[in-house]
């Protein structure tokens, strides 16, 4: 099975939300990392077939996904950033709802509703109605609706937010186990929920796929930028004015720092080995901090 998507563009007026991207994707998991506004929603919507793309076309097996029709949506299961639920509905009641959309006879979707809610831990909340769910529940049960119909290709919009840390390690292994023969899409802008799971990451920039590869290939890039210095806690407003500082851990009287630059911070500073995290803070640094034009030449 693969997925290919081959110059696909989508225009509203003169905005550009996604810009000419190529991709193939076979069983495993992918990981689409980028900053909030990055094009990664709109680009997972033309995916499931819910926006039409402005130029260039999806195919599976070289199959275009419009003239698949309801063959294609059976394939699909789907988790939005904001996915729609009934806040009166019961949990097991929304399942068998989802259920019946998708096509499940009611065998079916009493058992798999009871074997996902359970997956996700929800069995004991099953009963209870979604509008008492915390926002972690409500998550939980949006992943188990979109593993409903057993997916071939599952896509995940920010399927960890509101989820707590034990809940996002939960999740991780439970998409990590299920991808051994689905295509899994899952898009972030949290780096450890796909620097440990993802067979590949694709880092998208402004509509763009800008880099790809597994997470030891696009941190290799990073090799000589990343470097590990100590300072007077005093000196560290100033010093951030003048640096990259991707984390600081304060000790009893200086502060360790770990610095993304182009040549050392300070004499004696010492290079480490980058991080994914490192990665996508060098890439995104200037589009959430009004300053970093003033580094930008230091981190190149």
């Amino acid at each position: 099975m693969e997925l290919t998507i081959e110059s696909i563009s989508k225009r509203y007026g003169r905005s550009v939300a996604v810009d000419n991207v190529n991709v193939r994707l076979q069983p495993g998991v992918y990981g689409l990392l980028g900053a909030n506004g990055a094009g990664k929603t709109t680009l997972m919507r033309m995916i499931c077939g819910i926006l039409s793309p402005s130029s260039g076309h999806i195919a599976l097996d070289a199959q275009p996904i419009v003239s698949m029709g309801e063959a294609y949506r059976n394939l699909l299961g789907y988790l939005p950033q904001d996915f729609g639920y009934y806040p009166d509905f019961t949990a097991r009641q929304f399942m068998h709802y989802t259920a019946a959309l998708k096509g499940l006879s009611t065998s079916a979707a009493n058992q798999r509703s009871e074997e996902l809610l359970e997956l996700v831990s929800l069995k004991e909340a099953a009963r209870k109605k979604i509008r008492t769910f915390s926002g972690g529940m409500k998550q939980r049960l949006g992943i188990a609706q979109a593993l409903l119909n057993d997916p071939a290709i599952l896509v995940l919009d920010e399927p960890t937010a509101g989820l707590d840390p034990k809940e996002r390690v939960r999740f991780r292994n439970m998409i990590a186990a299920l991808a051994k023969n689905k295509i899994v899409l899952l898009s972030t802008h949290i780096v450890p929920d796909v620097e440990h799971i993802a067979h590949q990451i694709l880092i998208m920039k402004k509509g763009q796929i800008i880099m790809s590869g597994t997470a030891q290939d696009l941190t290799r890039s990073m090799e000589g930028r990343v470097w590990m210095c100590r300072i007077a806690e005093r000196e560290v407003e100033a010093f951030s004015q003048l640096f990259l500082i991707s984390n600081l851990k304060h000790g009893s009287d200086q502060v360790e720092l770990r610095v993304i630059s182009a040549s050392p911070p300070l004499p004696g500073a010492v290079q480490t080995a980058p991080t994914l995290e490192d990665l996508y803070l060098y890439h995104f640094h200037d589009e959430s901090d009004p300053k970093a034009s003033d580094r930008k030449e230091r981190v190149l």
